[in-house]
């Protein structure tokens, strides 16, 4: 079974792994998703960040996400900064996709020393 936008989700990963060799643990959340961002853009993508995104229910809007990142208006990407991903970061990501319509969300822990990664399809 061919996982969902596979090239695209390598594509940003080799970008985070680039990341988080030079810059390590220790960091900032907001360091990392700013390097992220930097590193992504270098390579092509387009990259959008903190974009806000209105959660609907019923034909209404009752509020808003905002993403770290929407790489190339496909790809979710949450970073986190912490001693491990949690199911509550899991369910997070999640709920983005169903707001954006998106697929696939990918959860990155910079805190681990080495790049902690989970894949999330809706």
């Amino acid at each position: 079974m061919e996982l969902v936008a596979e090239q695209q989700t390598d594509r940003v990963l080799n970008a985070a792994v680039a990341v988080h060799r030079e810059l390590g643990p220790g960091f900032l959340e907001s360091i990392y998703e700013e390097a992220l961002r930097h590193e992504l853009t270098k390579r092509g993508h387009r990259v959008e960040r903190q974009k806000n995104i209105p959660v609907r229910y019923d034909g209404v809007t009752v509020g808003e996400h905002r993403l770290d990142l929407l790489v190339d208006s496909e790809i979710v990407v949450e970073l986190k900064a912490c001693k491990g991903i949690e199911d509550i970061h899991l369910a997070t990501a999640r709920s983005y996709l169903k707001a954006t319509g998106c697929r696939v969300a990918l959860v990155l822990n910079f805190a681990e020393p080495k790049l902690g990664i989970r894949r999330v399809v809706l």
